[in-house]
């Protein structure tokens, strides 16, 4: 998954596991702004049965204000997603690199989207860490 993001096994229960991704993205000034239950949202829309999928929307409010601030447009990347989902081997958790994501189009040549792009990314790769750390 190098393109977009790391992705995280957790040998735990699904409700468990998005329990402990939210706390580990508080310990990096993430709050959880947004969250889409795949699964529920596509039996109650199309009808379809789908493994339990949850998209999290991930925000460090003080990066945010500064991304926007430097460049109003960077919202429509925003938040930083991660997803947690049942898999065959446990709970998979994945999340967004910020660094490939805030590259696209010309952000990538704004210094301070860069710079924020680097901070947010190390939080995140933290977040991975601590999640690995619990496995």
């Amino acid at each position: 998954m190098a393109d977009f993001g790391t992705s995280v096994t957790l040998d735990r229960p699904f409700d468990q596991a998005v329990d402990l991704v939210t706390k580990a993205l508080a310990q990096e000034e993430f709050g959880v702004i947004s969250r889409i239950d795949l699964d529920k949202a596509f039996a109650e829309k199309i009808g379809k049965s789908f493994r339990r999928y949850t998209i999290l929307g991930a925000c460090n409010p003080g990066l945010a204000y500064r991304a926007v601030s430097a460049r109003p447009d960077v919202g429509l990347l925003l938040p930083c997603n991660v997803t947690v989902e049942e898999a065959a081997s446990g709970t998979l958790v994945r999340l967004v690199d910020a660094g490939q994501m805030m590259a696209m189009g010309d952000l990538g040549a704004v210094p301070e989207i860069a710079e924020l792009a680097q901070d947010a990314g190390a939080r995140l790769a933290r977040v991975a860490e601590s999640l690995r750390s619990t496995v």
